[in-house]
């Protein structure tokens, strides 16, 4: 018996036999003078023949006894499989909140900024609603919309109310619920408010962003004003004028239109 020939590693001989056999895959033989393969156990695989050992299956996979290759974890939606795998059977956790998980392999994955998960075990991430935001990812909720602006379902940011509007509420959806600015007054983008015209300016219509100078040989000198006055008799007021201005000494008029004092 010692003048057989002892069989190799990855492979085994039966009682009598004239040649030595293979492992399959999904089994190993370690050492010499096996008379039978070894199943790869459980979190372990081997996919050639022939082998030694099995390999390591690899983190979130399934490798159950006698594996020939690594196998994707099914979990359900709303689990992922544990990384850390030992037993080759992996384990199916709640997703974290702020991620989603689609289940079978897949990792968890952050919700994206303008939308959020709130607790754990979520399949989906859900959107942000109209009147909220969020900027940031792996969020478990959203935050207010700032005044003078609006968001919209899904928003990752305030957009600001545009110009000739304004708001002090944080709930806006559209840019269509911001406040118009009223007829003497303005409002720049974003505002919170509106802002009367200065002195020598005007708006005569609602929405606007910006006054209007008066008119050469006009003025108007108060604020929030709808339209500007005709120049006086013996005056003259240029554009933007916030009052008459007299004509100089040794000139008159008895024009109420007149722009320059050169016109006296």
């Amino acid at each position: 018996a010692s003048e057989c020939t002892a069989a190799l590693p990855g492979h085994f001989a039966t009682t009598g036999s004239t040649e030595q056999t293979a492992c399959r895959e999904g089994s190993f033989a370690n050492g010499t003078r096996n008379d039978a393969c070894e199943l790869c156990p459980e979190g372990y695989y081997q996919d050639q023949p022939a082998a030694a050992a099995c390999v390591r299956c690899a983190a979130g996979k399934f490798c159950p006894v006698g594996s020939s290759r690594e196998l994707d974890a099914q979990c359900e939606a709303g689990t992922y499989a544990r990384l850390t795998d030992r037993s080759g059977d992996p384990e199916c956790l709640d997703c974290p909140a702020g991620s989603s998980c689609g289940g079978g392999a897949a990792p968890p994955s952050e919700c994206s900024p303008g939308s959020f998960a709130a607790t754990a075990g979520l399949s989906e991430c859900a959107s942000c609603a109209g009147g909220t935001y969020q900027g940031e990812s792996n969020a478990t909720s959203c935050l207010p919309c700032v005044e003078g602006s609006y968001c919209a379902e899904g928003a990752s940011a305030p957009l600001p109310c545009v110009a000739g509007s304004y708001s002090t509420a944080t709930n806006l959806t559209a840019a269509g619920e911001c406040t118009d600015a009223s007829p003497g007054h303005f409002a720049t983008t974003g505002s919170t408010q509106q802002t009367a015209c200065a002195k020598g300016s005007y708006t005569d219509a609602y929405g606007q962003g910006a006054c209007t100078p008066c008119a050469g040989g006009t003025y108007q000198d108060e604020e929030g004003k709808t339209a500007c006055e005709p120049c006086e008799a013996g005056s003259y007021c240029a554009v933007g004028a916030a009052a008459a201005l007299p004509c100089e000494a040794g000139s008159y008029s008895s024009a109420t239109n007149l722009t320059d004092a050169s016109e006296c």
